[in-house]
């Protein structure tokens, strides 16, 4: 296979947002006001974990407090809210997250309305969502907000363009949706009920991949030239991660996110970078 497509990495783009997050968490620190995150957790997936640890190492370097709270995969949606909503009012936690996945039956919007859309720093209170979806101030979930830096930071123009998301998510795609809108692209949302994946697909400007199937998009559902982003992190069995995006298609697309080191180091810093606005 012959690779044509842009490499459009996102190493450097979070090594940026990094350096501006340490910046200003250093300056609130110093007016008396020290960021700290808070994740919690109710799985034993290690999967999950190991994204947990991650966050809580990136922050560490930012200067950014971070406690992991763990309620245990046995966990009811009430017990989970009584715990978001007890953080959500303590005045030391200046960000607060749920991690997924949850335990079966219990839904994020749900038990993500405990928490305070002023510490909501990944967007996951259906009140953050709603506000995003009209256009007024809110903390975008940072894997959506992660896709539209990555393109900014690689030149991708989106004004004008057909924008195609698979996945329809309120993490990913949903609000993905709604940024892209905001960038007067013009967006089409496919999901498991569209027939025809590859008829539309084929059609975008910029493809966006966030279904969390492995290389589900392959050559024939990408147009020759076209800019795509790989959401997808499946795990593999050798303990690696898989994209959405087939490699192939790296011989037609214009440009392509690789994975790992794509939207994943993004989301990371632009995550950090909320917990730090929300402490200002």
């Amino acid at each position: 296979m012959t690779v044509t497509a842009t490499r459009l990495g996102g190493t450097e783009p979070a090594a940026r947002v990094r350096a501006e997050v340490s910046e200003l968490a250093a300056r609130v620190r110093a007016d008396g006001r020290p960021p700290r995150l808070t994740i919690g957790t109710a799985t034993d997936d290690d999967a999950s974990a190991w994204y947990v640890r991650s966050i809580a190492t990136a922050a560490g370097k930012a200067g950014i407090d971070c406690d992991i709270v763990d309620l245990g995969p046995a966990a009811t949606a009430a017990e989970i809210r009584g715990r978001l909503a007890q953080l959500s009012a303590d005045p030391s936690v200046t960000g607060l997250m749920m991690q997924t996945p949850l335990p079966a039956g219990v839904a994020l919007a749900d038990v993500a309305a405990a928490i305070d859309p002023a510490k909501d720093v990944d967007g996951a209170n259906p009140l953050s969502l709603g506000r995003l979806a009209v256009g007024l101030p809110a903390f975008a979930p940072a894997t959506a907000a992660a896709v539209v830096a990555l393109l900014d930071h690689h030149g991708v123009e989106l004004s004008g363009r057909h924008a195609v998301v698979v996945g329809r998510s309120t993490v990913v795609g949903k609000p993905l949706a709604h940024l892209l809108l905001d960038r007067d692209a013009t967006v089409t949302v496919c999901h498991s009920r569209t027939s025809d994946l590859a008829a539309v697909t084929s059609t975008a400007d910029v493809l966006v991949a966030a279904v969390g199937r492995t290389h589900l998009i392959g050559p024939a559902h990408v147009r020759p030239g076209a800019v795509v982003v790989d959401v997808g992190t499946n795990p593999t069995e050798d303990g690696g991660l898989a994209g959405d995006v087939d490699p192939a298609v790296g011989g037609v697309a214009g440009g392509l996110t690789p994975v790992p080191g794509g939207v994943g180091p993004v989301t990371t810093a632009l995550l950090l970078r909320n917990v730090v606005r929300a402490s200002s």
